[in-house]
């Protein structure tokens, strides 16, 4: 492996720790994607093991949830629903705490950046990295305060099992109602254009408009989405797959103007 000089390893740290991506480290001093990953592991790793993993470092790991540390609630919004669509906890033997995980598609490299961001904005002291897979790529987070946050998370698919918000989190989405929506979209909908004919002046022409599409197998985060589009004055109606409902769809021309200037198509 090449050997890079100390000096871009203390840069690297210090530019991470003023908020600055892997990614970003990487294109700013040219070095491996994966160097920089390597390097903050260990960093993290000098760090539980000495004095720094207590007093100020500990306080910054203070629960949101328990010990009522202030957290960014419109990036908690939008997180909520890529975590309701696209995600799930799991914490797996041999790591220490659980992490978030969200799917990003690469035909999207936009929303995967967005994702990143939600989560660094949501939990700026922790751990955030990107795992690629065929065809996407796994956004991750790392906090011991994950179930705390998410209290969906539960053994099992979310449509086999109850999917309810929390007095506090109901709170947060009645506040930026048009975040959880973004989520959900980025994560389980799209924005197409859809196409019919019809006669004018006696010739059958083609008409098209674009159209929202919102698709979950949960009865519980469907009705979830569309209370929110009721809250905001978006009109949708259900479609289904054969008899089982399945489909949000929004079509109505100052509805989906409405989605335009807050949700967009995804990128």
């Amino acid at each position: 492996m090449k050997q890079h000089e100390p000096s871009k390893r203390a840069q690297a740290i210090a530019l991470h720790e003023r908020g600055a991506s892997n990614r970003e480290v990487s294109q700013r001093l040219q070095v491996p994607y994966g160097t920089v990953g390597y390097w903050l592991h260990r960093e993290r790793v000098r760090r539980a093991g000495g004095a720094l993993h207590r007093g100020r470092d500990w306080r910054r790991r203070e629960c949101p949830r328990c010990e009522g540390r202030a957290f960014d609630r419109q990036a908690y919004a939008y997180l909520l629903g890529l975590y309701l669509g696209d995600g799930h906890i799991i914490q797996y033997s041999e790591h220490r705490v659980p992490s978030l995980m969200v799917t990003c598609a690469d035909a999207w490299p936009g929303l995967t950046d967005e994702c990143e961001t939600a989560m660094r904005r949501v939990l700026p002291h922790n751990s955030v990295s990107r795992a690629a897979k065929k065809g996407c790529h796994n956004v991750k987070v790392y906090s011991q305060h994950l179930w705390c946050l998410f209290p969906q998370h539960g053994p099992g698919r979310k449509h086999e099992r109850r999917i309810a918000l929390a007095s506090w989190q109901q709170k947060i989405v009645d506040a930026y109602p048009w975040e959880l929506i973004r989520g959900l979209v980025h994560s389980d909908g799209c924005r197409i254009t859809n196409w019919t004919t019809r006669m004018v002046g006696g010739q059958r022409k083609r008409y098209e408009y674009p159209r929202y599409l919102f698709t979950n197998k949960s009865d519980d985060i469907r009705e979830l989405y569309c209370r929110t589009l009721d809250q905001v004055g978006v009109e949708w109606k259900v479609t289904k797959r054969g008899t089982v409902p399945y489909n949000i769809s929004v079509a109505r021309r100052a509805s989906v103007a409405l989605m335009d200037v807050h949700v967009g198509a995804k990128w």
